[in-house]
């Protein structure tokens, strides 16, 4: 559940911002994308699970080893149904620096891409500018319109819903890092027959 903080003029500036970006007609050359990550525990089993057999339940112990953490990028378009997630080894501005060229990438003809995202210190031009150098840095960087949604209002970008999804996918196995790749390769498919965008109410 979402706290609504104070309802401050720059809170509702923001607000009213993101929402008419997501009220833009659809428009593949100014594409409206949100972006939003999720750190993740890998846990693996301890004990391996039991498959189900016939009147049988499959089953699977509660006990586990952490084997580190991870992160996911998830973007979604909401109005063309397109998702993207990138595995990362963390939320740093270096990894956030290689997710907006690639996912630049995947517009080469937009004029603009409309990007909705929180207002995390790693989202920032100078991510870009230290990566990648001020000139590739700036020239990435002006490939989008960044709007960003208020403090404490992150509950407006629409990623966060393709987060929730993604989350509850994710699963215990044998082999930590076949869990994201798991999880991933389900998203593509997923992502690839979904044909209805994602609404804000």
């Amino acid at each position: 559940m979402w706290c609504v903080a104070d309802l401050s003029e720059e809170y509702i500036e923001k607000m009213e911002d993101v929402l008419e970006t997501y009220e833009r007609p659809y428009n593949p050359a100014q594409p409206v994308v949100c972006l939003d990550e999720k750190p993740i525990t890998l846990h693996a089993d301890v004990r391996a699970a039991s498959p189900a057999k016939p009147g049988r339940e499959a089953r699977q112990d509660g006990e586990y080893e952490r084997c580190g953490t991870a992160n996911v990028f998830c973007a979604v378009e909401p109005k063309a149904g397109r998702h993207f997630t990138f595995a990362t080894s963390d939320r740093s501005g270096y990894q956030f620096a290689q997710v907006l060229f690639r996912l630049a990438l995947q517009y080469p003809k937009a004029e603009t891409i409309h990007l909705v995202m929180d207002n995390l210190s790693s989202h920032h031009l100078k991510s870009l500018t230290d990566f990648y150098g001020e000139e590739m840095g700036n020239e990435l960087w002006n490939c989008f319109t960044v709007h960003y949604t208020p403090k404490h209002g992150s509950w407006l970008n629409q990623a966060e819903i393709e987060i929730g999804m993604f989350a509850r996918q994710l699963f215990r196995v044998a082999d930590p890092d076949a869990r994201i790749r798991t999880c991933l390769s389900q998203q593509r498919f997923e992502a690839s027959s979904f044909e209805a965008g994602v609404g804000i109410q």
